[in-house]
């Protein structure tokens, strides 16, 4: 077990759902550990009082109502609708059948209201830190996860449309990232973009 790291626990038995929700957890709080459960009888094996969260199977919270209801503040339940009605008044819901860039926001919105905006969560591995893009670079990814074309980032900006095309691939090389929702997590995590904003 790595030392420092708090550990994140999915139980779920729908694979795919599960490595879906891996990927972007580990974007989103990359400085912790994720473990993945196919069943609470997995779970409960490998020591769950190590974990800060749970996110867990709706069915599986069901028929182990106790076990959850004693960590309330630590398990969110995974649900499939949007609709309150189908969600557990005792605890923070998430809806894992929503877009990609919704979910995300979803994940963005938990993270910093838990952990107040990161400041109970340890500090992120330095490299993680540092300033790679140009003040410039970072004002036009601002924009591109706000939801901007490159022509209105252009027209914002008073460049031409071949910089911001420009300026978009050197954001995506130095970061080594190929989706928006990546350069969303990214901006968000580094303060660049209030949440609310896209």
């Amino acid at each position: 077990m790595q030392q420092g790291r708090p550990h994140i626990a999915i139980i779920d038995p729908n694979t795919l759902s599960v490595l879906g929700l891996k990927h972007l957890l580990q974007n989103v709080m990359p400085i912790m550990t994720i473990d993945t459960f196919g069943s609470m009888s997995e779970l409960m094996a490998n020591h769950p009082e190590q974990y800060v969260h749970f996110f867990v199977a709706m069915n599986i919270v069901l028929e182990n109502r106790a076990f959850f209801t004693e960590n309330r503040r630590k398990t969110i339940v995974l649900t499939l609708s949007l609709d309150g009605g189908s969600q557990l008044s005792d605890f923070h819901s998430i809806c894992i059948n929503q877009p990609e860039q919704d979910l995300i926001r979803s994940l963005l919105i938990l993270q910093q209201h838990a952990h107040d905006d990161g400041r109970n969560m340890p500090a992120m591995p330095r490299i993680l830190q540092q300033k790679i893009l140009t003040d410039r670079e970072i004002e036009v990814m601002a924009l591109i996860v706000q939801g901007y074309i490159n022509k209105e980032i252009a027209d914002r900006l008073n460049i031409g449309l071949s910089t911001v095309v420009t300026h978009r691939k050197n954001i995506m090389d130095k970061l080594g990232m190929k989706s928006v929702s990546a350069l969303t997590i990214y901006a968000v995590m580094h303060g660049y973009v209030d949440i609310n904003k896209i």
